[in-house]
């Protein structure tokens, strides 16, 4: 199958692929008996019908049992289904190679024989499953299923969650009054235009609280107030009934009429000259809002409005178009975090026994700052003795979903509002995100890839599958479900966290679907009556092989994290995802059975000395292969270019084969070698890749190689080819020269958004470069004139630059960024033995700059007077890095410049976090004091880079990222 539809769900399990798979079989390329083709008709059009009532279903907040079961058994129907049908076009498309003359006779009988038991077992495995469809259809019918469904969607009101947040009293709150204060003052201001302030958070943060507040503090300042909560499915006439009755008091009709459009004319008439004050609670949807805006009239009264909501976009459609009226609710401290778990608990942290101080943190750490969790475990806790082992117990819990209590479950339904309002694809990858470990960083582009090996993602709107899947990764953002860790350069989020409260919300909902089975040396989480279709496997021990020994025929997907034990592949024969992630001492012997996962769209291996075997070439389907952390490979076999529907190949450079032409679904190609052992054909091949989006060269074909030329020819040619079809990132590294790369690209790649060219030092920037009016990233070695910096200040996209430099002659040792370049750069890193002076005006959108100065240099170009670098004129500037060489320089004037780095940032708005860092402080000019020895210790004083520095690793980093300075980072998930 290609994978450009969602094959699997959560909620109708394999139901897509194999109603695709049914489909293919009927058609012409398959040649099956009259009778086998009836067959495979009658189970086609039965799930089909069965599809639809699952659909409904998936929409269905709450289940009666009898429909849930019901539901469960023709889920796991499917996979019993489509492990027949998948067995079944295996067999017809088998053709094995046999010798001729009489052995290839006596071979050929014998596979006959074979294949005909094989089709007879088939055959009969259909008649049974044809069997239980038919009952299924039966007790569908008997139970009324679909009447219960629809007359189901006419529930009871439940109670509203949300008041023990209307009720709270200032004194039981922790951290808020900060908060309380900086509302007010973006509400409470002068202006007379209607203001609208979005307070957005996850689920259970506090936003009502913290609204109610605010209201409480200075409602009775203005003409008219209102507080109501909406719901996910609000009714709009209650809504406006309950306005005009709050902003109109003694004056509202008890019998007025629910009829929405006189309820908001009502409304409008009276609120067009009151200067009122609003709070419209918990809104779920940018329609809701719309209509609740119908009913408050904009008039030039002073009057403020207030929502709370848990999406991003609602919060900026409703403060639209002011977006700085979004008000991102932060989780508490850790010291706010433990004074209400202590509060809660025992008065007070003094009072709590010495026996739990310890254990009792870590249970804060988990909340992770959610007041909702933090007052759940407390209360969970009060029914806990205060022996140790009961409260290690419950810390061990968190994230498991294994621990039932009612103020457990109160809470995961707060929480479960967010995961019943997501379409059904965004649930389905979000409860997959709970085979990941605890506080695990998952990296973007890494989800997104197993997202698509599992067929979870939907082609829409002409997006690749990667873009697609990075749309639901920033859905899951955007509805606070998931926190974003790491950021790219262009504000993308680059890797997320599940919050520990969420995750033992979806653990819970993925073991009650059986869509993942997690075991641990901590934690067993199987359905023991159910087959297991995704096995997650962390830590070691022999104890848990045993649990997974009954299943590893029907599993999907296999994901392995630090697992000493190594369980023989083939008794995986259903797998579709492999991730071998962890286990460093893998064996190559290991993989020898890789060829048996005929089914294996992904595999994805991490281990220090591992070769691919020949059997590679088996896996028909792959359609990812991930070897980007097996830096003791260096060649891929020469089977792997059979592998005619892999899209993905990452791997730490390596030689590839001749043959890679007829890899034409390839869009991600990454990190290849050029050397002297790579064939012309290789590189005239590579041009053929049409589909390539992302391509990483190692170039090491030097000056002195007698077929240079006829190498960089070739590849250049290729080069043109991809450029003028879909090729968007491209990263070349070589010790040689490039240079034949300077004026020889045409027409300009046209697409391309991210360069990186390494270990060789362009003498100018090329002409083709120059001309690219999509490029966003560019990470270079040049040499460095002012008439350089011109250039690259009209790039016209440009958000990142990475500059390594030395300059071009001794006269230019400074040069000057002016105000007419780099408007859209928003993070610049340079290095170089050449100083930067910024002009007014100058690079107006920069955020984040590191940069290295000559402190003597500078001193010499400013003579008189304290230096003057124009940091002031970086208006935008959030974050700032100055290396400060110091040789040949006296220590008074590294103090100057040091001093006037430090005024001019303090100049700045944004007040930008800022760290100078000394170096060559030994070569500093002697004076009459001797060798100036306070180097040193300045030196030492901020080695140290903040936590805000940003990594550079790359063209897919440029990040923000918390992790220490000087580790070298790879990019990992």
């Amino acid at each position: 199958m290609d994978g450009n539809g969602i094959m699997a769900s959560a909620v109708t399990g394999v139901m897509n692929s194999l109603l695709t798979k049914l489909a293919a079989l009927l058609g012409e390329d398959y040649q099956m008996q009259k009778g086998m083709r009836r067959e495979i008709a009658f189970l086609k059009d039965e799930l089909s019908s069965m599809n639809s009532l699952l659909e409904r279903l998936a929409d269905t907040e709450a289940l009666d049992p009898q429909t849930r079961e019901w539901r469960n058994q023709v889920r796991e129907m499917t996979y019993d289904i489509e492990d027949c049908v998948d067995e079944y076009m295996r067999q017809l498309r088998h053709e094995p190679q046999r010798p001729s003359g009489v052995m290839g006779f006596f071979l050929g009988y014998v596979q006959k024989v074979k294949e005909l038991v094989t089709r007879h077992e088939i055959a009969e495995q259909i008649q049974e499953l044809k069997a239980r469809i038919v009952e299924a259809n039966h007790r569908r019918k008997r139970y009324k299923l679909d009447s219960a469904v629809n007359s189901g969607r006419t529930s009871m009101v439940p109670v509203d969650r949300r008041l023990p947040a209307l009720y709270a009293e200032l004194g039981d709150l922790v951290g808020i009054n900060g908060l309380i204060n900086e509302l007010i003052k973006l509400v409470d201001d002068r202006e007379q235009m209607v203001k609208v302030v979005s307070i957005v958070g996850c689920g259970g943060l506090g936003k009502t609280t913290l609204a109610n507040q605010v209201y409480r503090k200075i409602a009775k300042q203005f003409d008219c107030q209102a507080f109501v909560s909406l719901s996910q499915n609000p009714d709009m006439g209650m809504i406006f009934r309950s306005i005009v009755s709050q902003v109109k008091k003694d004056e509202c009709d008890s019998t007025s009429s629910c009829d929405k459009e006189q309820l908001i004319n009502e409304l409008r008439d009276f609120l067009k000259d009151k200067r009122y004050f609003i709070v419209i609670d918990d809104i779920w949807s940018t329609q809701a809002w719309k209509i609740v805006k119908c009913a408050l009239l904009e008039n030039t009264c002073g009057s403020r409005i207030i929502v709370t909501t848990r999406i991003g976009t609602v919060a900026k459609l409703c403060s639209s178009p002011r977006h700085d009226l979004v008000y991102d609710l932060s989780m508490l401290s850790e010291d706010d975090s433990k004074s209400l778990f202590f509060r809660r608990i025992f008065g007070s942290e003094d009072k709590c026994p010495h026996q739990l101080k310890e254990v009792s943190i870590g249970i804060v750490r988990k909340c992770g700052g959610l007041p909702l969790a933090i007052i759940t475990m407390a209360s969970l806790l009060t029914t806990k003795s205060y022996a140790r082992t009961e409260w290690v117990e419950v810390c061990n819990s968190i994230g498991s979903g294994l621990e039932k209590n009612w103020d457990v479950e109160e809470m995961n339904m707060i929480l479960s509002l967010s995961y019943n309002h997501l379409p059904r694809h965004l649930k389905t990858c979000l409860l997959y995100l709970s085979m990941f470990p605890e506080d695990y960083v998952i990296n973007r582009d890494y989800l997104v890839r197993r997202w698509v090996g599992e067929g979870f993602i939907n082609l829409h709107g002409g997006r690749s599958l990667e873009d697609e899947g990075e749309c639901y990764f920033n859905e899951l953002i955007n509805r606070s479900l998931i926190q974003p860790v790491d950021f790219q350069y262009d504000g993308r989020v680059y890797a997320c966290r599940v919050h520990d409260m969420i995750l033992d919300l979806i653990v819970c909902k993925a073991v009650e679907e059986n869509f993942v089975t997690v075991l641990t040396d901590r934690k067993q989480m199987l359905v023991s009556q159910d087959k297991v279709h995704r096995l997650s496997l962390g830590h070691h021990g022999q104890e848990n092989v045993i649990a997974y020994s009954m299943v590893p025929t029907h599993v999907r997907t296999l994901n392995i994290f630090r697992y000493s034990e190594q369980m023989p592949l083939s008794d995986f024969r259903a797998l579709r995802v492999l991730d071998l992630d962890g286990n460093e001492n893998l064996e190559n012997s290991y993989l020898e059975d890789i060829g048996k996962l005929f089914h294996l769209r992904y595999l994805r291996i991490k281990a220090s000395n591992i070769t691919l075997p020949e059997q590679i070439g088996e896996l028909r389907f792959l359609v990812i292969l991930d070897l980007l952390n097996c830096p003791g490979l260096s060649e891929l076999p020469a089977s792997i270019v059979k592998l005619r529907h892999l899209k993905w190949l990452i791997a730490p450079p390596v030689n590839l084969p001749d043959g890679v032409g007829n890899m034409q679904a390839l869009e991600f190609l990454s990190l290849i070698v050029v050397d002297y052992t790579t064939s012309i054909t290789l590189l005239q091949e590579l041009g053929s890749l049409t589909k390539l989006r992302t391509l990483g060269l190692d170039w090491r074909i030097s000056a002195l190689h007698r077929d240079r030329k006829t190498y960089a020819d070739n590849f250049v040619s290729s080069l043109d080819i991809l450029g003028r079809s879909n090729l968007q990132y491209l990263t070349l590294i070589s010790p040689w020269s490039l240079d034949f790369l300077l004026d020889s690209w045409s027409p300009p790649p046209h697409l391309l958004q991210e360069l990186g060219i390494k270990g060789w030092y362009l003498s100018n920037i090329p002409v083709w470069m120059a001309s690219l009016a999509n490029l966003s990233y560019l990470d270079i070695e040049v040499k460095m004139r002012q008439e350089t910096l011109q250039i690259l200040g009209d790039f016209p996209a440009l958000q990142f630059l990475k500059l390594c430099s030395n300059p071009a002659g001794p006269v230019e040792r400074c040069l000057v960024v002016s105000n007419n370049g780099f408007q859209c750069l928003k993070k610049f890193s340079f290095v170089g033995w050449v100083n930067l002076m910024f002009e007014e005006r100058a690079m107006p959108m920069l955020e984040t700059l590191e940069f290295q100065i000559i402190a003597h240099a500078v001193q010499t170009a400013c003579g008189i007077g304290p230096p003057d670098l124009g940091i002031c004129h970086l208006s935008a500037l959030r974050n700032l890095v100055v290396n400060v060489h110091c040789e040949g320089a006296r220590i008074e004037e590294v103090e100057a410049l040091e001093a006037a780095i430090r005024i001019g940032t303090s100049m700045l708005p944004n007040h930008p976090k800022h760290a100078l860092h000394r170096f060559g402080v030994a070569e500093m000019v002697t004076n009459d004091a001797g060798i100036e020895k306070q180097g040193h210790e300045e030196d030492k004083k901020h080695l140290s880079a903040p936590a805000w520095f940003f990594n550079m690793s790359g063209p897919r980093g440029g990040r923000e990222t918390t992790l220490n300075p000087g580790l070298v980072l790879l990019e990992d998930v």
